[in-house]
């Protein structure tokens, strides 16, 4: 009688895919990225493929769905934090995942400093930090000047994927994300996941908190066009509104 599969659940929503015994999990933590430069991503996962990046992976969810979903295309997820990129990495590496890597590295470089352009396929950025100080407004990741940059790295017909329970960061997204993509809204939950793509997205239907999310290909820019828009596109200086404590503390644990 053979062993029923091992099946993880959060909040009573299944993880993807299952534990596979020891003997077959991956390494997919890239512990010590190299100096600052494009990296050969060819090289490091022994194929070329469609690469897809998750700025702030958190601990996984929708980059092992995608991963295990798209067994063709290969996966990046990166997060500043080291003790949600630890379950990530545990995770991806006891579904026995070879199309997955993670590093620990703030979006802005590690988008700036390690992505070729036009070598990406898919960015996907769900619940980036607002910051609700406003001493911290600088801190926000979508800038003109990172969009810029996602835009650059991206492929010709490539696409940004972008999420948040924040409804000033979107209003914000709603006013300089068109400048460099064709947008649209997306009005449901995504079709792949219909109780959330992450766990904060989880968390916060739970709470009652509506969701806003969006996706858009990237327009033909050439860099004229873009420096243009960088000169008159406003930064993201808006008012986040009060932290939800009670939230961000449940998603912490």
């Amino acid at each position: 009688m053979s062993e029923r599969p091992v099946i993880e659940q959060e909040f009573g929503v299944p993880i993807a895919g299952e534990i596979l015994d020891p003997a077959r999990w991956t390494k997919t933590a890239l512990k010590k990225l190299p100096p600052p430069g494009p990296i050969d991503w060819q090289t490091i996962f022994g194929r070329r493929a469609p690469l897809i990046v998750d700025i702030g992976c958190g601990n996984g969810r929708f980059l092992l769905g995608s991963a295990l979903a798209r067994p063709d295309h290969d996966h990046v997820g990166i997060d500043i934090l080291p003790l949600v990129l630890r379950y990530a990495t545990r995770r991806a590496n006891q579904r026995g995942l070879s199309n997955v890597r993670l590093a620990a590295i703030d979006g802005q470089r590690f988008v700036a400093d390690y992505l070729a352009p036009a070598s990406v396929r898919e960015v996907h950025i769900y619940h980036p930090q607002p910051f609700h100080d406003p001493r911290q407004a600088g801190r926000r990741l979508l800038t003109p000047a990172f969009l810029a940059q996602v835009h650059c790295v991206l492929e010709p017909a490539g696409r940004l994927f972008l999420q948040t329970d924040n409804a000033p960061y979107w209003r914000y997204v709603q006013k300089v994300v068109p400048s460099f993509f064709d947008w649209r809204e997306q009005t449901g939950p995504w079709p792949d996941a219909p109780q959330g793509r992450t766990r904060r997205e989880i968390l916060a239907l739970r709470r009652g908190l509506a969701m806003h999310r969006g996706w858009g290909t990237r327009k033909d820019l050439n860099e004229d066009a873009v420096r243009a828009l960088l000169a008159k596109l406003p930064p993201p200086t808006f008012d986040a509104g009060p932290r939800p404590r009670d939230l961000d503390e449940m998603e912490r644990e």
